[in-house]
């Protein structure tokens, strides 16, 4: 996965289209919202570990933009991705145990 092609969600298994409006960097399936340990620095695609990230909050910048923090299973590592336009993030925070009012 280089960053520009479409793939197939580690987790459930759904077919991803990397085009989405809000993300250049797609590594995140928009059903499921899980990810792969693959980058370093956002798009580089140069992380080894390439753990499944699991989605467990999401966290709202300054300027307004929503991030979902993913944890990998594999090291441990929390990073932050941004929200793509076609994102089911209902599931998401449903399954929050805890939620901070936005």
């Amino acid at each position: 996965m280089n960053g520009t092609e479409d793939f197939i969600c580690i987790h459930c298994g759904a077919p991803v289209a990397n085009a989405a409006w809000g993300t250049r960097h797609r590594n995140h399936c928009p059903h499921c919202l899980w990810s792969r340990h693959v980058d370093i620095r956002p798009g580089d695609r140069a992380c080894l570990c390439k753990g499944h990230m699991e989605p467990i909050a999401l966290w709202q910048k300054e300027d307004g933009e929503l991030m979902i923090l993913h944890r990998c299973k594999n090291c441990g590592t929390i990073k932050a991705n941004r929200c793509a336009g076609d994102d089911a993030l209902a599931p998401l925070l449903a399954s929050l145990k805890y939620q901070v009012p936005m």
